[in-house]
C-alpha cells in the first residue's frame, strides 16, 4: 500500500535529486528539497515547480535533523565531485542516514551505483558501497538503488567533427556493451519505491534503461543528427596516467560491468528512456547543419 507523507530530497539542484523531486511533484507528492543556497537559480526553479526549500548542509548535523522533522521519506544522494572527494561523499552519506534514524524516517532511499559491491577498484564506486554497508547496521527502513552510467556522461565525450562526419571516442572495446540510464528514470524508480514500499523496502536494485556497445552508441548519435558517426576505441594507457580512477572503471566494464536485469526492468517499466530518445531531447550535433 502506498503511504502518504513528505519526502525530503537531497541533491535537488543536481541531476539525480532534481529528477527525483520533479517526478515526485508530478505524482502529487509533497517534496522538501535540502539546499545550501535558496537563492541559487536551480533552487528557485525547484521552488517554482512546487518544492519547499529547506536550508541545510550535510556537514551540519543540526540542519539535517531539523530538515527531517515530520518527514516520511528521504532520498539520499551524494557526490564525490565536491570538496573532499570520496571521503566527504562517504561522510555525508553516513551523516544523512544518522539524521534519518534520529528523525524516525520511515523510508530511506539511497542512490548508490551499479556494481558497487563487485571489486570495481573505482574509488567513487567503493565509497558508495561503504555507505551501503553502513546503512545495513542501522535501524532504518532502506531501499538501495544502483543506477548505471548516466546518458548525460556521453555529452562529456560526445562525438567530435572529423572530416564530413563525427567520431565518438571512448576507452572501450567495441564489442563490449555498457548499460546506461536516463536520470529521469532514476526519478521514476525512486518515486515507485516511495509509492509502493511493500515491494521496495529492504531491496537493493541495479537500475538501467539501455545497453549498448560503442558502435551502437555512435549509431544512436547518427540517428538523431543525420550525420555519419563512427566509433573509435582510444588507447587506455594514457588515461591510466591522467585519470587512474576512470581507467579502472573502463577496465571493469570490460572485465565484468553492470548487471541490471533489463528484461525485468523493462517489463515493470516499458517506457524506460533509450539513449536515442534521450539524445533527441538533449543533444545537438556540432556539424549537423553543415553535413546536411
Amino acid at each position: 500500500m502506498a503511504l502518504d507523507g513528505t519526502i525530503l530530497v537531497l541533491g535537488g539542484t543536481g541531476r539525480q535529486g532534481g529528477a527525483v523531486a520533479r517526478e515526485l511533484l508530478r505524482r502529487g507528492r509533497t517534496v522538501h528539497a535540502l539546499v545550501r543556497d535558496p537563492a541559487k537559480a536551480e533552487a528557485k526553479a525547484l521552488q517554482e515547480a512546487g518544492a519547499v526549500l529547506v536550508r541545510g548542509d550535510m556537514d551540519d548535523a543540526a540542519s539535517l535533523t531539523a530538515a527531517m522533522r515530520d518527514v516520511h521519506g528521504v532520498f539520499s544522494v551524494q557526490t564525490f565531485r565536491g570538496p573532499g572527494g570520496v571521503e566527504a561523499e562517504e561522510r555525508h552519506g553516513r551523516a544523512v542516514a544518522d539524521a534519518a534514524v534520529r528523525a524516525g524516517v520511515r523510508h530511506f532511499v539511497y542512490s548508490s551505483v551499479g556494481g558497487a559491491d563487485r571489486d570495481t577498484r573505482v574509488p567513487h564506486f567503493e565509497s558508495k558501497h561503504r555507505v551501503e554497508q553502513y546503512l545495513r547496521t542501522l535501524d532504518l527502513p532502506v531501499t538501495v538503488l544502483r543506477p548505471v552510467m548516466f546518458h548525460d556522461i556521453l555529452l562529456d565525450i560526445a562525438p567530435r567533427p572529423s572530416g564530413d562526419g563525427l567520431v565518438l571516442a571512448m576507452w572501450l572495446d567495441p564489442r563490449v556493451p555498457v548499460q546506461l540510464i536516463a536520470t529521469s528514470d532514476i526519478g521514476v524508480f525512486a518515486a515507485d519505491a516511495f509509492e509502493n514500499p511493500g515491494a521496495w523496502l529492504g531491496r537493493t536494485v541495479e537500475i538501467a534503461g539501455d545497453s549498448l556497445t560503442g558502435p551502437q552508441m555512435a549509431a544512436a548519435f547518427e540517428a538523431v543528427s543525420g550525420v555519419p558517426t563512427r566509433y573509435q576505441q582510444l588507447p587506455i594507457e594514457p588515461l591510466r596516467n591522467a585519470r587512474p580512477d576512470l581507467a579502472n572503471m573502463f577496465d571493469w566494464f570490460e572485465r565484468e560491468g553492470y548487471r541490471a536485469d533489463l528484461e525485468e526492468l523493462r517489463r515493470t517499466r516499458p517506457g524506460l528512456v533509450t539513449l536515442e530518445r534521450w539524445l533527441a531531447d538533449n543533444w545537438t550535433a556540432p556539424v549537423a547543419a553543415a553535413a546536411r
